[in-house]
């Protein structure tokens, strides 16, 4: 599958050394708004480079259009793209406009093409291994689902730069807002473990509007910088979910059924552990008791916290207790072979839609519960020929 990218900031680049891992993919060219980031990307990583997403688009052998460009562009580019034929596969989200996000999917549904969507965490291991012991039903029926998306106050951390000097947007971090940067990353495997969302309870604010980075440039802004929802699924599942850049770090999930508990620490590594706990009186007793408190080495002691629940496949020790984990191209090797195979994606339009739809609700979160609109075929679970892909 020959791939162009639009969009050469730092994304690009992890993007670029993802693909390296596939070798059916390959990167044909690349183009974006800034003329000299062009440049300085196709000549650190020797790619062709187009000056406009025009010519770029004009090229017959690329099929596939990679849109990683900041998302107040990502509905204009991805219509460029479908328009000219070609198959799109998006940064999160599809749009900033559920409305917006709606002609994308019925544009490229009228022009028989592929749309697919970020994020693709869903594909890796720690998701895959979640959603395998959910279908064999390791703790019963599921209740609830409590999840974290905090990063700590980004504004006071380190800029981030690409070796070719690509250089991290901040301000349309801040300004698109965390949860709609982030919170699709749990959404993507709630929509996927549970089935379509049915409403949504929410509540966002702007709890720290002075996102100074650099001393000589004021930064006041306004998105929400937190926000929590309850989910109702229509499976009758219910989750809350917290996005932030304020509270400390923390990307832990807890999903709790009548048996016992399915906890990961790190939603962001791909690679991270799925831990299981089963309920029992002494674990119960032992949550009581006032010595277990003052003293919680006890607690595991008299009841084994958790145990390691067997990975769809092993990977590296190293790999999986990393922060940061994680493989962006899956998504787009995901989408080329279900174009060459001529089959769905695992990560199809309307599944998209629905995600970028519950995400848009969160983060405008109204006074009454948010009727969702939007729902998906059940998906499917990546199965053993294809996990045979998985570097």
């Amino acid at each position: 599958m020959r791939i162009g990218f639009v969009g050469c900031g730092l994304a690009a680049r992890a993007y670029f050394y993802s693909l390296k891992q596939y070798p059916d993919l390959e990167l044909v060219a690349v183009t974006g708004r800034n003329q000299e980031r062009i440049a300085r990307f196709g000549a650190y990583y020797s790619v062709k480079t187009y000056p406009t997403v025009e010519a770029l688009l004009a090229d017959p052998n690329i099929e596939l259009i990679v849109n990683l460009t900041n998302p107040r562009s990502h509905f204009e580019v991805s219509k460029a793209c479908l328009e000219a034929g070609k198959h799109v596969y998006s940064e999160k989200p599809l749009a900033l406009e559920f409305s917006q996000a709606q002609a994308l999917v019925e544009l490229a549904k009228t022009k028989g093409l592929y749309l697919s969507s970020a994020p693709c965490k869903l594909l890796g291991e720690t998701a895959q291994t979640v959603w395998e012991a959910l279908r064999n039903r390791e703790i019963g029926t599921v209740r609830l689902v409590y999840a974290e998306l905090d990063d700590g106050p980004t504004h006071l951390q380190d800029i981030w730069r690409s070796p070719c000097g690509a250089v991290q947007n901040y301000r349309d971090e801040f300004v698109v807002g965390c949860t709609l940067e982030h919170a699709g990353y749990y959404v993507s495997w709630f929509t996927a473990f549970f089935g379509p969302a049915k409403t949504i309870t929410a509540f966002s604010a702007c709890v720290w509007p002075n996102k100074q980075v650099v001393a000589e440039e004021p930064l006041y802004v306004t998105t929400p910088d937190f926000s929590v929802a309850c989910i109702t699924f229509e499976s009758g599942v219910v989750a809350r979910l917290t996005c932030s850049i304020v509270a400390p770090h923390n990307h832990g999930m807890q999903i709790i059924g009548d048996t016992g508990v399915l906890t990961v620490d790190e939603c962001w590594n791909q690679y991270a552990p799925v831990y299981i706990e089963k309920y029992s009186q002494l674990r119960f007793r032992a949550e009581r008791y006032r010595i277990t408190k003052e003293y919680p080495f006890l607690k595991h002691w008299l009841a084994p916290r958790r145990r390691v629940y067997p990975p769809v496949k092993k990977v590296d020790l190293r790999k999986r207790y990393a922060r940061h984990s994680h493989n962006f191209a899956r998504g787009i090797a995901e989408l080329a072979w279900a174009i060459r195979e001529k089959r769905p994606s695992r990560l199809p339009a309307d599944y998209c839609l629905h995600v970028n739809e519950v995400v848009l609700a969160i983060q405008n979160a109204t006074p009454t519960p948010y009727q969702v609109t939007t729902t998906f075929k059940p998906l499917r679970p990546m199965d053993d020929a294809v996990r045979r892909e998985v570097p």
